[in-house]
């Protein structure tokens, strides 16, 4: 990891980064509590850890995703991901607001489609965007 990137993350986990990765995990833990939502529970635990710390990494589609993926983020995204996605704008305005953290509130601004329509990606380092893990 480069000395920037840490820099970058470690003000995000500051400033917004905990707060967005606490609504993923409440987000994750209401949807294990029913077998039929278990899987976006994972994604959603698999996001709060890509929210706390998103300097270096990215995401890309997953070539295996097929209309299953589809499917299930049309569910996601009733069930939860607009109420992700309300709490990324909400939370880039007061960043937005201040000159330092307009970066940061681009950066939030950036999660919106992966919070409305997570299943499908996978989360990789921005060094090798096209690797498989």
């Amino acid at each position: 990891m480069k000395p920037i990137q840490l820099v970058l993350n470690v003000l995000w986990l500051v400033f917004c980064g905990f707060w967005m990765a606490l609504g993923y995990m409440l987000a994750g833990a209401i949807c294990c509590l029913l077998i039929v939502t278990f899987p976006f529970g994972v994604a959603s635990f698999r996001i709060a850890a890509y929210v706390l710390w998103p300097f270096g990494r990215t995401t890309v589609e997953k070539p295996s995703a097929g209309l299953g993926s589809l499917l299930l983020n049309v569910i996601w995204f009733l069930v939860a991901g607009w109420w992700l996605a309300l709490g990324h704008i909400l939370t880039s305005i007061p960043l937005f607001v201040s000159i330092i953290g307009i970066p940061f509130g681009w950066a939030n601004l950036k999660m919106i489609p992966l919070s409305l329509f997570p299943l499908g990606r996978e989360i990789v380092d921005s060094d090798r965007p096209f690797a498989t893990r």
